[in-house]
């Protein structure tokens, strides 16, 4: 068996003295392993970073064996934001996520260009909010997307501010007032209303990550998700 494709290193992991095991998202191939010969020498070790986009050959023997890929960077985004460890730590969660959240070798073209269209915003200005939307992209793209166009109760798009917990519908404001301390809130930013900011991001990332562990990890998020709300909620206000 034996395959090109493009892919973005989401992790890579010591295998014997020289070599390394490398889990990329192919756009074509889907989440997918290989062994890399070499990978923990100097050389190699900078093109299995998280966040490197990749030109990749898979070979195998047969198509259910690991195989091993032969690489060559194409663009290191990981290098770029070396000197802004918050936007290295939303890379870092976003491809912990992506490998976590994904079947193996099973195709998510719209995932993978997701993925490398967040990579292209982390250096703008208002990249948290972007992150945040990639997060309920992902879950849109693998069935489990929000439903915050209008209000579960009334059928109104007036001023959506929270969302079910179970079904992940919207709730106005007025419907959802009595019953607000079971309800996760909608930020400004994803209701269509503006907005942003830290508080804000963080009440995006809490209903993202209530829907993520639910229906797509079937546990804890990822440490390298946990950490990147935990610094976004240390900046100040």
């Amino acid at each position: 068996m034996d395959w090109t494709d493009r892919g973005i290193v989401l992790s890579a992991r010591p295998h014997g003295e020289t070599a390394a095991v490398a889990v990329l998202l192919t756009r074509d191939h889907g989440r997918h392993a290989g062994l890399v010969q070499g990978g923990r020498s100097s050389r190699r070790r900078a093109d299995l970073e998280p966040g490197t986009l990749v030109a990749a050959r898979w070979r195998g023997r047969l198509v259910e064996h690991l195989g091993t890929f032969t690489l060559e960077s194409v663009h290191a985004y990981a290098a770029v934001l070396l000197d802004d460890p918050l936007r290295l730590a939303a890379l870092a969660s976003a491809c912990a996520l992506t490998e976590s959240a994904l079947p193996e070798r099973q195709p998510h073209p719209a995932v993978f260009d997701g993925l490398l269209a967040l990579f292209d915003v982390l250096g703008g200005t208002a990249w948290a909010e972007a992150y945040v939307r990639w997060e309920a992209g992902l879950l849109a793209e693998l069935g489990f997307g929000l439903d915050i166009d209008r209000c579960a109760v009334t059928g109104s798009n007036d001023y959506l501010a929270y969302v079910s917990p179970r079904t992940g519908r919207a709730v106005s404001v007025a419907a959802g007032e009595p019953y607000r301390d079971r309800l996760l809130p909608l930020p400004g930013f994803l209701a269509g209303r503006g907005g942003g900011g830290r508080d804000e991001v963080l009440e995006g990332l809490r209903l993202t990550g209530h829907f993520l562990e639910r229906h797509l990890l079937n546990g804890p998020l990822p440490p390298s998700r946990l950490r990147l709300a935990e610094r976004i909620g240390r900046l100040s206000a």
